[in-house]
């Protein structure tokens, strides 16, 4: 979120000047604007792409890189802005708004990983001379993007037991699979009914500029002026991730790099990738939680029964227990909770989190084998017994739920590059600049 809020705030900047500009045109009766792109039914504007460019130019001098010619950066961030004006019509098509309340929780986290509060954001931008409604806009379009792209790829990305396991067997007899990698990659895109011309004019490119990468030329700038991948103007910085992190077409051949070196071209669907390793680092370590191991029994209210009338029935119930009857039986006949009834209320072990805070808060309290007076929660009334307490490694549960994690981000790279360029290629685009 903090890079939203200094490249939006970049791009604001020219934008206001930009206003300004057409302001003065305007007054003269000169013309205020022209059509860079036309994308299915919109259209991508000459003022929109000045603004762009002017903006990525700035950020990349402030990163000491050097810009490429302006063609070609020109034609790289009209790329862009193509890509996100079909993204956004499809978006729209679908029906996505980004409510206020998630916008304002958005600009909340601008505001406090800039240690401002939210009510100086809008004076904040002012004394950069950017325009606050217009910011929320542009943090608005981020958001129903990235909501996008969690719809139509992220959410569809599936990850299987036997690839768990498979990734688990991997990393044991490949240590170095715990490593963080900080990566950059170039990407020449093919589409996806290449002719054989194409491809072998892509697979040329891609070698130039590997030869290139190879024998030293800075490879931010042969990513800003050469890939067709989305972090092209970021210099095709992956930065760190651990080796599973990686998009899976990458994790082989990263790790047999070296901090420096750059790899072949790698054929895939969407086209040739160069990649370059930049910096590793890693290690392991063992994980240990603390769990509880209880069961409850739950009653709701209801229109014939208050919650003097629960509670009297749980302090009932409970009475009976210390008496000798068994808490299970009376669970399994009186819980209302259909989760846990049948198991005569055993809840089994479990680690911090896993109940709401006032289920928590009891359980904390009791010693083992005591069972609570009757106390409400948002699910109803409970009486709990704490059946015991351990620490437990929870390292293979836990490497379990990381590889599922890591699997999902190493498929969504290259899955969201294939939906880009499918977008892309089912869209009607005609480039006028």
């Amino acid at each position: 979120m903090q890079r939203i809020f200094a490249v939006l705030a970049a791009a604001l900047l020219v934008q206001s000047f930009a206003f300004a500009q057409t302001r003065e045109l305007a007054t003269k009766g000169e013309l205020l604007d022209r059509v860079a792109a036309v994308v299915n039914d919109g259209v991508v504007l000459s003022s929109e792409l000045d603004e762009q460019i002017a903006a990525i130019s700035e950020r990349l001098r402030s990163q000491k890189l050097e810009l490429p010619p302006q063609n070609v950066l020109r034609q790289q961030v009209l790329e862009r802005l193509v890509l996100e004006q079909i993204e956004l019509q499809r978006a729209d098509k679908a029906g996505m708004k980004i409510p206020d309340e998630a916008l304002n929780n958005a600009l909340q986290e601008v505001a406090q990983q800039n240690h401002i509060e939210l009510s100086k954001l809008p004076e904040a931008l002012a004394a950069q001379g950017i325009d606050y409604p217009s910011y929320r806009n542009s943090v608005r379009k981020e958001l129903t993007l990235s909501l996008l792209r969690q719809r139509d790829v992220l959410q569809r990305i599936s990850v299987t037991p036997h690839e768990i396991d498979q990734y688990l067997e991997k990393q044991k007899n490949a240590p170095s699979a715990a490593n963080e990698y900080n990566v950059s990659h170039i990407l020449i895109a093919v589409p996806q009914a290449a002719t054989a011309n194409e491809l072998d004019a892509a697979a040329k490119r891609a070698d130039e500029v590997y030869q290139k990468a190879k024998s030293g030329e800075d490879f931010a700038k042969l990513a800003v002026a050469n890939s067709n991948s989305q972090d092209a103007l970021d210099g095709g910085a992956l930065n760190w991730r651990k080796g599973t992190e990686l998009p899976t077409f990458l994790t082989d051949v990263v790790m047999r790099l070296k901090p420096g070196e750059v790899a072949e071209p790698l054929r895939t669907p969407t086209g040739f990738h160069i990649v370059r390793l930049n910096e590793m680092r890693g290690g392991n370590q063992q994980v240990m939680v603390n769990q509880v191991h209880v069961r409850h029994i739950l009653m709701k209210t209801n229109e014939l029964a208050d919650d003097a009338t629960v509670r009297q029935k749980l302090t009932d119930l409970r009475a009976r227990v210390l008496k000798g009857e068994d808490f299970a039986g009376l669970a399994h006949t009186t819980s209302e909770d259909p989760g846990s009834a049948s198991e005569g209320g055993d809840l089994g072990w479990t680690g911090d989190g896993a109940f709401v805070p006032e289920f928590e808060r009891v359980v904390a309290g009791l010693k083992e084998k005591e069972i609570s007076e009757p106390f409400k929660t948002q699910y109803g009334w409970h009486i709990v017994q704490l059946m015991g307490r351990r620490e437990f490694d929870n390292t293979d549960e836990l490497k379990r739920r990381h590889a599922a994690e890591e699997i999902r981000a190493s498929k969504a790279d290259e899955e969201t590059e294939l939906w880009l360029r499918r977008l892309r290629d089912e869209a009607y685009v005609e480039l006028r600049v």
